[in-house]
C-alpha cells in the first residue's frame, strides 16, 4: 500500500506541474503514458501505473484552477468556476478563488473517504437500476440545460419586434450553440479528419476552441486590466456557506461520475440550482468539491469490489491494464486519492501565490497572447493543420454565447447530443441522415 500511495504521490506532484500548460488536458498525458507503457519502452507494473493515474487526476483535478482563474483557459469542468474567479480576479482575490475551490477539493475528497466503507454494497444496486433509465436521464438534463436559458431582456426597446428580440436572442443562442456544436460532435465521432496516430485526441482541438479560446479572445478585446494580487490569510466564508456549498457539489459530482458524459461543471451547476445556490464563496466551494468528486470519485467507481464501473477516460485507460478485485485494493486507491488530494491543494496553494505575482507584474494582454500561443502549439503540435481547423470552427461556435449572452455550458452539446442519441439508439440513423457514415 505504501508503494501504491508514493505512486499516486508522484503523480500528484506531476499533475499540479503540468496543469499550468493551457490546454493539456490530463487524460491527454496518461494517453500518452499508457502508449510508452504498452510499447515496452518504460518498464511499470499495472497497479503501480494505476496509482500513477490516480495521483494525475487527483492533482490535475486541484490544479486545473490556476489556469483558469488566472490565464483564463478553462476546460469543460472549469466553465463555471472562472466567471466568479474572473470577478476574485478583478478584485485583485484570484489566491482567495484558488483557496476556496480547493476547500471544496478537500471537503470532496473527505466524503469520498467516508463513502468508502458502504460503496461497495450500495453502489452496484444503484447501477443496477439506474442502467435502463440513463437514455432518458441524459435527455432530462439536456432538456433542463435548454430550458433553463431563460428569455432575457429589460423590455425597454421601442418596438415589439426590438423587445422580442432582446428577450429571446440569448435564448436563440444558446440553441444554436447547442446544436451546432451537437454536429460538430457528431462529425468528430463518426468521420473525425484527425489523424488515426492521434485519434485519442481526436476531441481535444474542439474543447479547447468552445471554451478555451473564446475566454482568451474576450480577455483581449476587452482589454482587461487586471490589479495587483493580494495573498489572503484566512478565508472570507461563514461555516454555513461552506456546507452548503460542500453539499451541492459533492451531489453534482456524484451525479457527474455515476452518469456518462455528464461532467462536473453539468452536475454542479443542476446541484446548484437545486439547492438555491446563489453565493459566489458558497459557489466556488462547489465547484470545487463537483470537480474532485467527478474526477477523483469517476476513477475510484473502477475500484469499487462488484462495480468496476468506468467512468471517464482515466478510468478506460486504466481497465485496460489493471483490474482489482480486492476491498484492499479498494482501500488503498482511497487512501491514495486523498494523499494525493491533500499533497495536490497545500501545491495549489503555493502555485496560486506564484500566478498570483505573474499577473500582478506582467500585463494581461501579453499574458491573454501568450496563453493564446501555447493554446494553439498544444492543439497544431498534437493534431496539426486538421486540429488547428477544427478548433478555429470551434472557436466560433464558442463565440456565440460570448457575444449573444448566452450559457456556455450550451457548448457541451459537442459530447451531449452524439451520446444521447446513441444511448436511445438513433444515433446510427442520424449520422446517415448526415451523410457521416458513407
Amino acid at each position: 500500500m505504501i508503494e501504491s500511495i508514493m505512486w499516486a504521490l508522484a503523480g500528484a506532484v506531476a499533475a499540479s506541474m503540468l496543469a499550468w500548460i493551457p490546454a493539456l488536458h490530463i487524460y491527454n498525458v496518461a494517453a500518452l503514458l499508457l502508449l510508452i507503457a504498452e510499447s515496452g519502452a518504460v518498464s511499470i507494473e499495472a497497479e503501480s501505473l494505476a496509482f500513477l493515474f490516480l495521483g494525475l487526476v487527483s492533482g490535475y483535478a486541484m490544479g486545473n484552477t490556476i489556469p483558469g482563474i488566472f490565464f483564463a483557459a478553462p476546460d469543460e469542468s472549469m466553465i463555471f468556476v472562472v466567471l466568479p474567479g474572473q470577478k476574485y480576479l478583478l478584485q485583485g482575490r484570484g489566491f482567495e478563488a484558488v483557496a476556496l475551490t480547493g476547500l471544496g477539493g478537500v471537503v470532496g475528497l473527505s466524503v469520498l473517504v467516508a463513502l468508502a466503507p458502504v460503496a461497495s454494497r450500495t453502489l452496484p444496486a444503484l447501477r443496477e437500476i439506474l442502467q435502463p433509465h440513463l437514455g432518458w436521464i441524459l435527455w432530462t438534463i439536456i432538456a433542463y440545460l435548454l430550458l433553463s436559458e431563460w428569455p432575457k431582456g429589460t423590455g425597454r426597446a421601442p418596438t415589439g419586434w426590438q423587445r422580442w428580440w432582446d428577450g429571446w436572442r440569448s435564448l436563440l443562442a444558446g440553441l444554436a450553440t447547442f446544436t451546432l456544436s451537437g454536429l460538430l460532435g457528431m462529425i468528430l465521432m463518426h468521420r473525425s479528419p484527425v489523424r488515426v496516430d492521434v485519434a485519442f485526441q481526436n476531441l481535444m482541438p474542439a474543447f479547447v476552441g468552445l471554451f478555451a479560446v473564446p475566454w482568451i479572445v474576450t480577455n483581449l478585446l476587452g482589454r482587461v486590466s487586471v490589479p495587483r494580487q493580494t495573498i489572503a490569510r484566512s478565508l472570507d466564508i461563514a461555516w454555513g456557506d461552506v456546507v452548503q456549498g460542500a453539499t451541492s457539489g459533492v451531489l453534482g459530482g456524484l451525479f457527474a461520475a455515476f452518469l456518462p458524459v455528464v461532467t462536473g461543471g453539468i452536475g454542479g451547476f443542476v446541484a446548484g440550482h437545486a439547492t438555491a445556490q446563489r453565493d459566489d464563496r458558497a459557489f466556488l466551494v462547489a465547484q470545487g468539491a463537483a470537480k474532485i468528486v467527478y474526477y477523483v470519485g469517476g476513477l475510484l467507481l473502477f475500484f469499487v469490489p462488484g462495480l468496476h464501473l468506468t467512468r471517464g477516460g482515466m478510468a478506460w485507460m486504466v481497465s485496460t491494464r489493471y483490474t482489482p478485485y480486492t476491498p484492499a485494493q479498494y482501500y488503498a486507491a482511497t487512501a491514495g486519492a486523498l494523499a494525493a488530494g491533500v499533497l495536490a491543494f497545500l501545491m495549489s496553494l503555493w502555485t496560486a501565490r506564484l500566478a498570483a505575482a505573474v499577473v500582478s507584474r506582467i500585463p494581461y494582454r501579453i499574458l491573454s497572447c501568450a496563453t493564446l500561443a501555447i493554446l494553439m502549439l498544444v492543439v497544431g503540435g498534437v493534431t496539426g493543420p486538421v486540429g488547428l481547423a477544427i478548433c478555429a470552427v470551434a472557436t466560433g461556435i464558442g463565440l456565440i454565447p460570448v457575444f449573444w449572452g448566452a450559457r456556455r455550458m450550451n457548448a457541451m452539446g459537442v459530447l451531449l447530443l452524439p451520446i444521447a442519441l446513441n444511448m436511445s439508439g438513433t444515433g446510427h440513423a442520424v449520422a446517415g441522415f448526415l451523410g457521416l457514415l458513407n
